[in-house]
C-alpha cells in the first residue's frame, strides 16, 4: 500500500479531522485507508496541513515523521514535542510553568524585588 493511503491510519486521521479533509470527509478518508481510491496532490496537501506532517511524510516511507510548518518560535517547538510525554509528564510541566508565571506576577506586584 502506498505510504499516503496508509498515512491516514499511521495517524489515526479518519476520526475527527477526517471532516476537515473537505469533500467527502470520512468516507473519501476511508477510501484511501482501504486502496480503492489514491488521493490527488490537492487531497494529499489538505491531509498533510490538516495533520501538520510534511507532504515527502505521506508519500514516501522511510521519511521520518516532521511538521509541515516549522514553530515560529522556541517555544513552539519544544511545546510541539509535548505530544509524546505521558500525562503525569505534562503536568508537572504544567505545575513549573504555573509556578514560575506566579513568581513572575508577585514579582510585578512587589515592584521587581525577587
Amino acid at each position: 500500500m502506498p505510504p499516503v493511503l496508509a498515512a491516514t491510519g499511521r495517524h489515526r486521521c479518519c476520526s475527527e479531522p477526517g471532516g476537515r479533509l473537505g469533500r467527502g470527509g470520512r468516507r473519501q478518508v476511508s477510501r484511501y485507508e482501504n486502496g480503492k481510491v489514491a488521493p490527488g496532490l490537492e487531497a494529499v496537501i489538505r491531509i498533510a496541513e490538516t495533520f501538520n506532517v510534511s507532504v515527502d511524510y505521506l508519500v514516501i516511507e522511510s521519511v521520518p515523521r516532521r511538521p509541515l510548518h516549522a514553530p515560529s518560535s522556541p517555544i513552539d517547538a519544544r511545546l510541539a514535542d509535548l505530544d509524546g510525554l505521558t500525562d503525569d509528564e505534562r503536568a508537572t510541566i504544567a505545575n513549573v510553568i504555573d509556578a514560575i508565571t506566579t513568581k513572575a506576577k508577585l514579582r510585578l506586584i512587589t515592584g521587581g524585588a525577587s
